[in-house]
């Protein structure tokens, strides 16, 4: 054994990752001059962009675009420290712009407004940089680039100029592990060699090693979130995309894993979502699980920070072990694992024309929304609906004009605002296209989405493969409650006029409690079985699946899909609205997903699933989340874990599209808001996502604590 080794095992890689990852916590606190240094990247970005668009008056957008791309990313600083396997870890400390400077950037963006419209949220095509490498993919853009004219001559001249930058970006990632070499000891000064090395190799060629694979993975992500502004690229289907690598590196592929988990909490904000991927279908439909799958997840286990989310893609091929894994990091308290149907988003893709070849190929783009890998321009969340507001607003002017003569009237009157609302919302999101064909431009993102090069369009031009608009109906479960209140007690048994109800809920109930409890406690609740409101929840979200199909026919019109996972909107939407019809009072969150509100689903977890599973859930590619919470207490032993794993399999076998599962006690909750400084890396699953628990707002905090915990 060499004193080198001796060295680099004096601190093994599991002491190492429990430094790193405390290192990442510390990085995302205040900056001295009382700003986060995450914002320090903005005013960065904000100085350059100003020059360049200064310099660059006389060009054509999209090439002022290429041009600007290529400049941030040839000026992003990286660090790097005495621990860090991989190369690339941005360095937010010197991005630090003078006030003046900042406020002058300002001025001159001033004269150029963002166009509105999601970005990001979708996972690259990378087997051509994989396979041949950065110069190979720029000799693709060039032979196109050879029988183009005009606009497209542009566009494909701006490509040449993001890729330019992002080998300058993947050098300087190197130039930062060589300069990290000096005064190291001679055991890291080898491992910083090799980062180097690396970096300066991938800059133009294909990557040898899963070590150069998954360091491309990471640098080429990177650039395309920080030079396009392109939000929250994933990784995806890292046990694909890795897989040709791994025989090169078994021994380090942990390890590297998780040094790539670690790199994307440094640079992601807190608060999103970035997701990863595991097992699954190929085209034939068998099963593509391999030792990558399981080590996705088991990076979890040390890092233990809130990103990435790994979902299993289960389906009835999907072996034992992989999902048994899922269960137990879940049962010890991590959130981060999720289990998606693999079966049901096939069909589901398939529903919106993607080919059966291909619908195996998505991703989670971010939390719980589907996203076809390599080839999407997919708006998420575009918009969010409030389900209850718009009920309420239908209360208003039934109270205000003639009510509908029998409950039947009265929801296919809310079902024709809810059309209103859908066809408002199209015309918006369709403005915001127009907006970005105009005044946006990803080039290199365009570059690593199909078929963008071979369109020669941006991706914001609609140069993706698919260009789809994702909404998201938030409220579902409160809705249908309140629709059986209001059916009972207006209609049958003619208990309450509208005009009574409207002023009831004006005054969140005020001196009429009485009438809050009945409304709450004395009626079925989604959740729990019962026939009459289950299928509520089967004819409204069958008729907004229909709604939303009502805008597919143009030929070159995005499709509008439907979903019904929230973030953080459940808490947000529902703080913003009055008391409604199922006693919930004013400023309450929502229900957080497709599941059962809050506290409602009394008659145990499997009741609970069987009321979600009870309407067809394969249509909602804009994602549906399920949540479920318990107590750790309760999984102390093999059968518990056993007892989970069938409990999940049930939701899954049923048609249930995702579910997420938060395993904390109330009392450890409680505790954590008491004292959040002790509890800073508490991560819970939330709305699709997952967060940490003590840096949500006090109203979403209450709205964890309260879900229904089925172990008490």
């Amino acid at each position: 054994m060499t004193t080198e080794a001796k060295q680099t095992r004096a601190l093994p890689w599991d002491e190492r990752v429990s430094i790193l990852r405390l290192r990442c916590l510390d990085r995302k606190t205040m900056a001295p001059d009382g700003r986060t240094l995450l914002h320090n990247r903005q005013d960065f970005t904000d100085r350059i962009d100003a020059r360049v668009l200064q310099e660059t008056a006389a060009l054509p957008w999209q090439r002022r675009m290429g041009l600007r791309t290529k400049a941030r990313l040839e000026a992003l600083p990286f660090a790097v420290d005495e621990f860090e396997q991989l190369a690339g870890r941005p360095d937010f400390a010197r991005m630090t712009v003078p006030a003046d400077e900042r406020e002058t950037a300002r001025q001159v963006l001033a004269a150029y407004p963002k166009p509105g419209g999601q970005t990001g949220h979708c996972a690259l095509h990378l087997e051509p940089l994989l396979t041949g490498g950065v110069c190979a993919v720029k000799a693709t853009v060039q032979t196109r680039l050879s029988e183009a004219t005009g606009e497209a001559r542009d566009t494909l001249l701006s490509f040449l100029d993001a890729l330019d930058g992002f080998s300058s970006l993947v050098r300087h990632a190197g130039e930062a592990a060589q300069a990290a070499a000096t005064g190291s000891p001679d055991w890291r000064r080898h491992e910083l060699a090799v980062l180097a090395d690396s970096c300066d190799w991938i800059s133009r060629n294909p990557p040898r090693s899963f070590r150069e694979a998954i360091q491309l993975l990471w640098l080429v992500n990177l650039a395309v979130e920080y030079g396009d502004n392109a939000a929250l690229v994933c990784p995806g289907r890292l046990d694909r995309i890795l897989r040709p690598f791994y025989d090169n590196d078994r021994d380090e592929a942990l390890m590297l894993i998780e040094s790539l988990y670690l790199l994307i909490n440094h640079f992601v904000a807190d608060g999103l979502a970035v997701a990863v991927m595991v097992g699954g279908t190929d085209p034939a439909g068998a099963d593509t699980t391999c030792d990558l799958s399981y080590l996705c997840l088991e990076a979890l286990r040390r890092t233990k920070l809130v990103y990435p989310t790994v979902g299993v893609c289960w389906h009835e091929k999907t072996p034992r072990d992989l999902s048994e894994l899922a269960i137990q990091l879940i049962a010890a308290g991590y959130a981060t694992p999720a289990f998606f149907n693999d079966a049901v988003i096939r069909s589901g893709l398939e529903s919106y024309r993607i080919p059966p070849e291909e619908s195996g190929e998505y991703i989670n783009s971010t939390c719980v929304e589907i996203t076809p890998v390599g080839r999407s321009n997919v708006w998420v969340a575009s918009p969010y609906f409030s389900l209850c507001q718009h009920l309420l607003d239908e209360i208003a002017d039934q109270a205000a004009d003639r009510p509908a003569a029998d409950f039947e009237g009265f929801l296919a009157a809310y079902l024709a605002r809810m059309d209103r609302q859908i066809d408002d919302a199209v015309r918006e999101q369709l403005r915001q296209r127009q907006e970005r064909r105009d005044g946006g431009g990803k080039p290199l993102q365009s570059v690593f989405t199909r078929d963008c090069v071979g369109r020669a369009r941006d991706i914001d031009a609609g140069g993706a493969l698919t260009n789809w608009i994702e909404c998201s109906f938030v409220g579902l479960a409160n809705l249908v409650d309140a629709l059986a209140v209001i059916r009972s007690e207006i209609y049958d048994k003619k208990a309450l006029d509208f005009g009574a109800l409207r002023a009831m809920l004006n005054d969140d109930f005020a001196g009429h409690e009485a009438e809050r409890l009945r409304f709450l406690h004395g009626y079925p609740k989604y959740g729990n079985t019962d026939p009459a409101v289950d299928s509520l929840a089967s004819q409204v979200m069958e008729h907004l699946q229909q709604s939303c199909a009502r805008h597919d026919s143009a030929p070159d019109q995005p499709l509008f899909i439907p979903g019904t996972f929230c973030w953080i909107m459940h808490e947000r939407l529902g703080a913003a609205c009055g008391a409604t019809p199922d006693g919930r009072r004013r400023g309450v969150p929502f229900a957080d997903g497709g599941g059962p509100a809050q506290g409602r689903d009394i008659s145990g977890p499997t009741r609970s699933i069987l009321s979600t599973t009870s309407w067809d859930h394969h249509r909602l590619i804009g994602g549906l989340a399920y949540n479920m919470k318990f107590s750790a207490r309760l999984f102390s032993s093999p059968p518990a874990l056993s007892s989970l794993h069938d409990l999940v399999l049930t939701y899954l076998r049923r048609g249930g599209f995702e579910t997420q599962i938060n395993v904390v006690s109330r009392e450890q909750l409680e505790e954590a808001d008491k004292h959040p400084e002790r509890y800073r890396d508490l991560v819970v699953r939330i709305g699709g996502y997952t967060d940490y628990f003590t840096r949500l707002s006090r109203g979403m905090r209450r709205e964890i604590m309260d879900r229904t915990d089925h172990a008490t």
